[in-house]
């Protein structure tokens, strides 16, 4: 019997979310052979699986190690359909984007699900991890000559960090030279514009929109 479309993408979200690595592989292997979208397989099959494991931890329901594990079966897809992705691409890379999660805070999920997609849609990603320091965040985003920067924050107490970064570039006088969007639970588009920050984006499909819309690529 023919699986619809509809049906796969839910067999792939199920794979993430009940951490069945096998299953996940064998489904983006069937992916690539049966010769399907593959941004609607990221999108519609693997993506939707991960942000429902982080709710689950956010929730309580998963603790760090499942959430770990999550992350991993979806990187592991994704290292197996991003060349087959960047063969039908013209370009091998679009721009460059250093994401991180500011300091004080740890949570990186969702900044790890935004970075995973960019590099699906075929953006350079330096993904810094959590927990780092605004002028960290801008040094690398000159040492790796980057098009944006994005900063997550999850808690109201480490989002000024977000504010920090906007207030940085402006002293050393690089505003012009990055495009900066936020991202996390408690940003709000006011607190983008009291920031003078460039965008913001509620999800990682919605942050792949927001970063092709800045490089018109």
């Amino acid at each position: 019997m023919l699986l619809s479309q509809e049906q796969i993408f839910k067999d792939m979200m199920d794979s993430i979310v009940n951490l069945d690595e096998e299953t996940a592989i064998d489904l983006a292997s069937k992916a690539i052979k049966d010769n399907m979208n593959l941004i609607d397989v990221i999108e519609k099959g693997y993506a939707i699986g991960i942000q429902k494991v982080g709710e689950l931890w956010e929730e309580g329901e998963f603790f760090l190690p499942e959430l770990m594990r999550g992350a991993q079966i979806m990187q592991n897809c994704l290292d197996l359909l991003i060349p087959h992705l960047q063969k039908g691409s013209e370009e091998v890379s679009r721009g460059k984007v250093v994401i991180a999660t500011i300091e004080g805070d740890i949570h990186s999920i969702g900044k790890t699900i935004v970075g995973t997609m960019l590099r699906a849609y075929g953006y350079e990603v330096h993904d810094l991890g959590a927990d780092v320091p605004a002028e960290k965040i801008i040094d690398a985003a000159i040492e790796k000559d980057a098009d944006i920067i994005g900063v997550s924050a999850l808690l109201t107490t480490t989002m000024f960090g977000q504010k920090k970064i906007i207030e940085i570039l402006k002293e050393r006088n690089l505003l012009e030279r990055f495009k900066v969007i936020l991202g996390g639970a408690p940003v709000t588009r006011s607190w983008v514009n009291e920031c003078n920050a460039d965008g913001f984006a509620e999800n990682a499909i919605d942050a792949v929109k927001l970063v092709k819309s800045m490089l018109g690529k």
